[in-house]
């Protein structure tokens, strides 16, 4: 094999780029940071809204029902994602009869429907059990 040293320089540049925004942004925050402490200025930033209370607060279970519900939904959309990109790249056949499901075929086809009836099935079971109702 033929290694050159300049086809390296590329990487070479985005690590001292990088590395120099990473030192640079270090600098500015210790120069025009706060110089005088006070209750005010230390006190921690909560999306605009005053702190109030303990951090260590227990939170109700039904917060960690819904988080988790979300991310199993929000990850079962995202095997529908190649589907919906491949599905139905070609209409036509080889024989220029048009293809009914697309490019993946009847089988997968139906497949991707007991999926969905499997997610139906899914959400209906949590909206009856009332896990979407806020207390």
């Amino acid at each position: 094999m033929d290694f050159q040293l300049s086809s390296f320089y590329p990487v070479l540049i985005f690590l001292v780029a990088t590395v120099g925004f990473a030192l640079t942004t270090l600098a500015l925050a210790h120069l025009i940071g706060p110089r005088r402490h006070t209750k005010i200025k230390d006190m921690p930033y909560e999306s605009g809204m005053d702190p109030i209370g303990n951090a260590r607060q227990k939170f109700d279970v039904k917060f960690y029902l819904i988080a988790i519900l979300f991310i199993v939904f929000d990850v079962e959309l995202l095997f529908l994602y190649p589907w919906a990109v491949s599905a139905y790249e070609a209409r036509f056949g080889a024989d220029g009869k048009p293809l009914m499901f697309g490019v993946l075929g009847e089988p997968i086809f139906w497949e991707l429907m007991a999926f969905l009836a499997t997610l139906i099935v899914a959400f209906i079971y949590a909206w009856r059990r009332g896990v979407f109702r806020w207390r």
